[in-house]
């Protein structure tokens, strides 16, 4: 009996690996029949956030030709398509498609030329995909060609979310206000990757709690008393004051914050007055928030208003002229916090099928924000947020030996190669699916 299970674990295993072997080469087989020509296409044809018309367009009928039952107009571009395959859970998978009002200067043979009118700045922008949205969009097609050509490896339903305009950090939130859960099921996981030029092609960067950072806009109006900049005893100088609130404003995370509790608040503009000999009547500070937790976030926001009123206080200003706080409730979002026991889960998967030695638990060294929170936090749908590399190893080489620098995202330099990271995001992506859609 002993021997007989042995033979049997040994047989299961050469299947399990030539199962795995074939899902890379179907993947790459496809990516290139198919899918790096649809790479070329949304790279060349980036739009901007809020604007995703055409990207949307080609996304659905791409999935309608698959069979999915494709749900448009959603947030005005967003996309839900949907494949039933028996029973099962639903599985979300989430890709952002907008591009950045940025030119592109890569030096790529099929760089965009692209201009846009901007729908939110009213005005005509060069437009590119500086972030990687069309390797997400592309592989969200790939998985849906390979999920849709092998039923009889999954159950359930897989659920394709198309969003836009998460470069604003409002898509997410945008698609959330038309209530979807509601209207088209509320998944059971929810997933979603992003390319990053920061680590090589063909590694997976994966690991449980805070991934991305909770992102706030924050807006200071400071009042002054305006007057002569030869007499500034016969008024109350704004500049000054603001200058005061942007220093005390950093004692917020080095002084309120735990040492080992990442938080960040930067102030991104200061403007006030026009002339030389005026001293202005207000100022204008704005701020971007940065945290890992909600409980940071509720600290460092009220540290700011607390911060800025008691200064204008301690500069002598009346009540009702004391710095006015404003937190924008367009351009703000969540911490993505990985569900402990789903990424557990989906690691074992990853590494049986990419390898461990592909397998990064690296955190991020910044804290750029990320509006997918929005589809999971209020609705405990457990998530997991990953990313895969998108910089040849053969560049870092160069670099480390003083040839050119990776750029970095959203620079006009940015680029990233699809041959390595596409159809691995698809393989990444297909390999989760399959772990999660069983019956």
């Amino acid at each position: 009996m002993k021997t007989l299970n042995i033979i049997v674990f040994v047989w299961l295993c050469l299947v399990s690996a030539s199962s795995f072997a074939n899902l890379t080469k179907e993947i790459e087989k496809d990516y290139q029949a198919y899918l790096k020509e649809l790479f070329i296409h949304f790279h060349q044809n980036p739009e901007l956030s809020m604007a995703e018309t055409k990207t949307a367009a080609r996304i659905a009928k791409d999935l309608k030709a698959l069979g999915f039952t494709v749900h448009e107009g959603i947030a005005e571009t967003g996309i839900i398509a949907t494949l039933k395959n028996g029973k099962g859970p639903t599985v979300m998978m989430r890709a952002d498609m907008d591009g950045l009002p940025v030119k592109e200067a890569s030096g790529l043979d099929y760089a965009s030329q692209a201009m846009q009118f901007d729908p939110i700045t009213k005005e005509e922008r060069p437009v590119m995909h500086a972030c990687g949205h069309d390797v997400h969009i592309t592989s969200l097609i790939g998985t849906a060609r390979y999920m849709t050509t092998h039923k009889d490896d999954w159950s359930g339903t897989l659920m394709l979310v198309a969003q836009p305009a998460e470069e604003r950090i409002m898509g997410a939130r945008k698609m959330m206000e038309e209530n979807i859960w509601e209207t088209y099921g509320k998944p059971d996981y929810a997933l979603a990757l992003h390319v990053s030029s920061n680590f090589e092609t063909g590694k997976i960067n994966v690991f449980a709690g805070p991934t991305s950072a909770g992102s706030n806009s924050v807006d200071i109006i400071v009042h002054g008393i305006g007057t002569h900049g030869a007499y500034p005893q016969g008024g109350k100088d704004p500049v000054v004051l603001g200058s005061q609130i942007v220093l005390a404003l950093q004692t917020l995370v080095s002084r309120e914050l735990g040492p080992k509790e990442p938080g960040v608040v930067t102030v991104g503009a200061f403007n006030s007055g026009f002339k030389h000999n005026i001293i202005s009547d207000k100022a204008h500070l704005k701020i971007t928030v940065r945290s890992a937790t909600i409980e940071t976030r509720d600290k460092l926001l009220d540290g700011i208003k607390r911060i800025a009123e008691n200064m204008g206080r301690v500069a002598g200003l009346p009540e009702d002229k004391l710095p006015e706080v404003r937190v924008s409730l367009e351009e703000g979002t969540l911490p993505q916090i990985n569900d402990d026991a789903l990424t557990a889960r989906l690691q074992k998967a990853w590494k049986q099928q990419l390898g461990a030695s592909n397998l990064m638990e690296k955190p991020s060294e910044g804290m750029g924000a990320e509006d997918f929170p929005y589809f999971v936090h209020e609705h405990n749908i457990p998530s997991v947020y990953w990313s895969v590399g998108g910089t040849p190893k053969a560049d870092f080489e160069k670099a480390a030996n003083g040839g050119p620098a990776v750029p970095s995202h959203h620079s006009p330099l940015f680029k990233i190669e699809p041959d390595g990271s596409v159809p691995f995001a698809v393989e990444t992506t297909v390999t989760a699916l399959l772990d999660l859609l069983q019956e």
